[in-house]
């Protein structure tokens, strides 16, 4: 079977097992199969593939169409301009978190040596990106998870920004290392009980643990604060992601805390998404 027979066959299963982005799905399972691009697939469709890649890529269709996000199967993601290695058991980086990076560009634009805290480090992407942007910035990353903490570390080697990175195994609450000029976080805050609701690429695979923001969904965004009033310097600023109807809750919760309300910021389908305050 040749390489567009074999896409064609592979698009035909996902569709039928409603995976929306079929198409370009079974196009980058095909890159992940023959270790090859986009590209080179385009002008190569009458290629015979072996019966080990063939038998392999069904292997990854087969995969997909169970609902296994397509960062798990290939074990990577792009995120603002960058790759990023990604393993089951972390959460898988989003687009709409992007405006965080692009948000924090804008706020430093002439700042140096400034001093990085992201609470909930997943994968490292977020602060990594800025560190990549950012080149005499300094980060800090705490996870509970060692799943998260390793993946991060791999992805600052990766990166080439072992040396500006330290990473923490710790609960929010437990944490007290430095004092920082900015603190991000993207914190669980999907109302438990609408965790039933999401889609089945995410509740079956991603881990619980960075979705669920318990009973009201602002739990862990709630620590998150509290930590912050304390690890923060005077006029630092907090960028928190929020879930689309939390802002009024987010707002009082910072205002207790001393935090200015600066703005907030709307995703792409805009949807209010993050927060950005200060510290006074």
């Amino acid at each position: 079977m040749n390489i567009k027979n074999a896409i064609e066959e592979g698009t035909n299963i996902l569709k039928k097992n409603g995976i929306k982005s079929y198409s370009i799905d079974a196009e980058i399972l095909m890159s992940k199969t023959i270790k090859q691009d986009r590209k080179y697939i385009i002008l190569n469709l009458d290629v015979d593939l072996s019966l080990n890649s063939l038998k392999y890529f069904k292997k990854l269709i087969q995969q997909r169409s169970l609902g296994k996000p397509i960062a798990y199967i290939t074990g990577q993601k792009e995120f603002w301009k960058y790759q990023f290695k990604i393993t089951e058991g972390v959460l898988i980086p989003r687009p709409d978190t992007e405006i965080i990076i692009e948000e924090v560009l804008k706020l430093t634009k002439n700042r140096s040596k400034l001093k990085l805290l992201d609470i909930g480090i997943g994968s490292g992407c977020i602060l990594l990106s800025i560190l990549k942007e950012k080149k005499n910035f300094y980060g800090t990353g705490v996870d509970l998870s060692e799943k998260c903490l390793k993946l991060s570390k791999i992805n600052a080697l990766y990166h080439g920004l072992e040396n500006r990175v330290k990473l923490f195994k710790s609960d929010i609450d437990n944490f007290n290392y430095g004092k920082y000029d900015l603190i991000i976080s993207n914190p669980p805050y999907i109302n438990n009980i609408n965790l039933k609701y999401l889609e089945k690429d995410v509740i079956n695979f991603e881990p619980i643990m960075a979705l669920n923001g318990g009973l009201e969904g602002t739990s862990e965004i709630r620590k998150v604060i509290n930590k912050s009033s304390e690890l923060i310097k005077r006029n630092g600023k907090l960028v928190l992601e929020i879930a689309f109807d939390q802002k009024e809750k987010v707002k009082m919760l910072l205002k207790k805390k001393g935090f200015y309300i600066n703005k907030i910021l709307k995703d792409f389908a805009k949807n209010d998404r993050c927060i950005i305050s200060t510290k006074t």
